[in-house]
C-alpha cells in the first residue's frame, strides 16, 4: 500500500484486489452450493406467487433479484456498484419497479446532502484545519492512556465534519503516520494506535447522521414504509451517546490488549515540533485567512443542521449553501469543479440504487411476506417478543463477516427489520436505528472495512495482523451488541423513542 500526498491530504491507494467475478469457475463448493439454495429459493418463490399463496408476481420477482443481489455482494468480487445498479436495472424490466424510481432515486434529498458535504469537506481539510486540531489535542497527553482517550475524542469530532467512514480515515493516516514517527521507539503504542483509529472511526460513525450512507438508507426506508424518518438533530440526539460510550470502552480494550500497564501510565510527551518534523502540514501559528473561514463556515453548517426545527431549512439545502460558499471566488478555499472531482461519485450511485432496492421490498409486500416467513418459527415456538429483537441485534453485528459493505447490509437487513417490528411487538423506528447502530461493528476481518485495510499495511509495513483483529473482535463484538441492547431497552426510551409497543 502505499500513500500519495497532493495538495495538503493524502488519499491511500489499497492494495488491488483481483479482478473479474468468480462465476465462470466456482472458486469453492461452498460458493457452488450457495447458489443452488438461492437458484432452489427462486424457484419456490416463483412457485408460490404462480399458485397465489401470499406472494404476489412482483414481490416474487423482487425477492428474486434481491436474493441474486446478496449472492453477488458476498460470493463474488463484482463491485457492489455494478451488482446494485444491476439488481435496480432487473427490477425495473421485470416490472417490479417504475421506471423512473431509479433515477428519481438520484435526486433524493440524501444523495444532495452527501455530495455537498463532500465538498465542504473536502475544502476544510484542503486548509490543513484538521491535522492543526489533531496536533492541539495530541499535544496535551501526559501518558499513553491520555493520548489514546484525547485521540479517540478528536476522532469522534470528525464525524461531523468528514461524510463516510473512508473519508475520515484518509483524513486521520496523515496524523497517524506523524505519530508513529514521533514514537518510533515506542512500537507497541504505535501499533497499538494503528488499531485504534480505524476502531473509533467505526464504532464513533453512529454519531453523526452523515457517519455512514447506512445512515441515510435506513431513514430512507423507514419513510417509504410510511414511518417517520430521521434529521441531522434526532440522528445526533440518539446516536452521540452511544458513540461516546462505545468509543471509551473500546479505547480502554485497545489499551489492555495491545499495549502493558508499564506503558499505559508512562510518562509521555509530544512536542509540536516533533510532529511538524513529521508533517507536511504547517502546525504552528496563527490561524491563515483560509482557517479561519473554513472553521467558521463548518460551525455554521453543523450549527444549522442541529437547528432545523428552529429555521425549517432542509439539510441537503444548507449543506449546498455552505458548498458553495466554501467554494465561491472570493470566500472560499476550493474550486467547486476540483471538489467535484474528489466527491466519491461510485458510493453515491451505490446508495441510490440500494435506496431503489430497499424501497421496491417494502412498498412491493416482499419484506413484509418475508418477514412473516422469517418470524412463523418462532411464533410457533412461542419465544418470548424482547428475545427475537436480540436476535436481529446479534444477526445486525455479525452481518459484516457476509455482506461487506455497510451500505449493502442496510439495504437487505433495514426492510426485514421494518416489516417485521409489528411481529415482534417493538417501534419500527427503535429496531431500525439498534439495528444500523449494531451493523456499524465492522473490524473482524482487514476486508470488513475500508478503515480496517487502510491502516492494515503502510509503504509496505504490517501495522497489525489478522490475528490481531480476531482477539480485538472477539471482545468488542459482544461488547457492542449488549450496548446497543441497553440502550435500546433503557436510555433510547428515556430520550423519547421507545422500543416495545403497547400489545
Amino acid at each position: 500500500m502505499k500513500t500519495v500526498y497532493f495538495e495538503s491530504h493524502p488519499r491511500t491507494i489499497l492494495p488491488k484486489e483481483e479482478t473479474g467475478p468468480r462465476i465462470l469457475g466456482f472458486a469453492s463448493v461452498a460458493q457452488a452450493v450457495s447458489l443452488l439454495v438461492a437458484l432452489a429459493f427462486m424457484g419456490l418463490l416463483t412457485i408460490n406467487a404462480v399458485n397465489g399463496q401470499g406472494l404476489s408476481g412482483h414481490a416474487a420477482m423482487t425477492l428474486c433479484i434481491f436474493i441474486g443481489a446478496i449472492w453477488f455482494w458476498i460470493f463474488t468480487k463484482v463491485e457492489d456498484t455494478y451488482v446494485a445498479l444491476g439488481a435496480a436495472v432487473a427490477l425495473v424490466i421485470s416490472g417490479s419497479l417504475p421506471t423512473q424510481d431509479p433515477f428519481h432515486a438520484l435526486g433524493e434529498e440524501s444523495i444532495w446532502l452527501l455530495m455537498a458535504a463532500f465538498v465542504i469537506a473536502g475544502a476544510v481539510a484542503s486548509t490543513g484545519l484538521a491535522a492543526r486540531g489533531a496536533a492541539f489535542v495530541i499535544t496535551g497527553a501526559r501518558s499513553v492512556r491520555q493520548l489514546a482517550h484525547l485521540t479517540s475524542l478528536g476522532l469522534i469530532v470528525t464525524a461531523f465534519a468528514i461524510p463516510a467512514t473512508s473519508g475520515r480515515a484518509a483524513l486521520a493516516l496523515p496524523i497517524f503516520l506523524a505519530l508513529g514517527g514521533a514514537l518510533r521507539d515506542r512500537p507497541c503504542v504505535v501499533k497499538m494506535l494503528s488499531v485504534l483509529f480505524p476502531t473509533i472511526i467505526l464504532l464513533s460513525a453512529v454519531s453523526s447522521f452523515l457517519g455512514a450512507g447506512a445512515h441515510l438508507i435506513t431513514s430512507q426506508v423507514l419513510e417509504s414504509a410510511g414511518f417517520r424518518g430521521f434529521d441531522f438533530a434526532s440522528w445526533l440526539l440518539l446516536g452521540l451517546p452511544l458513540a461516546l460510550v462505545s468509543s471509551g470502552l473500546a479505547t480502554e480494550l485497545v489499551l489492555r490488549l495491545f499495549t502493558s500497564p508499564g506503558e499505559r501510565t508512562a510518562g509521555l510527551r509530544i512536542g509540536i515540533t516533533e510532529l511538524q518534523e513529521q508533517s507536511t502540514t504547517r502546525l504552528r501559528g496563527p490561524l491563515d485567512l483560509d482557517e479561519h473561514r473554513s472553521l467558521l463556515l463548518l460551525g455554521a453548517v453543523v450549527a444549522l443542521w442541529c437547528t432545523e426545527p428552529i429555521h425549517g431549512l432542509e439539510p441537503a439545502l444548507v449543506a449546498l449553501i455552505g458548498a458553495l460558499v466554501v467554494s465561491s471566488p472570493y470566500y472560499g478555499s476550493v474550486k467547486l469543479g476540483a471538489a467535484l472531482k474528489k466527491v466519491p461519485w461510485s458510493m453515491l450511485i451505490f446508495m441510490a440504487a440500494t435506496l431503489a432496492l430497499g424501497s421496491s421490498l417494502v412498498t412491493s409486500g416482499a419484506a413484509y411476506w418475508l418477514a412473516a416467513s422469517l418470524l412463523a418459527p418462532v411464533e410457533v415456538l412461542g419465544a418470548a417478543k424482547p428475545v427475537v429483537f436480540v436476535l436481529v441485534v446479534a444477526i445486525s453485528t455479525a452481518a459484516h463477516l457476509v455482506i461487506q459493505s455497510r451500505s449493502a447490509r442496510s439495504a437487505v437487513l433495514i426492510p426485514i427489520v421494518v416489516a417485521s417490528a409489528g411481529t415482534m411487538g417493538v417501534d419500527a423506528v427503535a429496531a431500525a436505528f439498534a439495528s444500523t447502530a449494531a451493523a456499524g461493528f465492522c473490524h473482524t476481518l482487514t476486508s470488513s472495512a475500508k478503515p480496517v485495510a487502510l491502516f492494515a499495511e503502510i509503504d509496505g509495513r504490517a501495522n497489525y495482523e489478522p490475528r490481531d483483529l480476531l482477539r480485538l473482535s472477539s471482545w468488542l463484538g459482544p461488547l457492542n451488541a449488549v450496548l446497543v441492547l441497553l440502550f435500546s431497552f433503557f436510555v433510547w426510551p428515556a430520550m423519547g423513542l421507545p422500543l416495545l409497543t403497547s400489545p
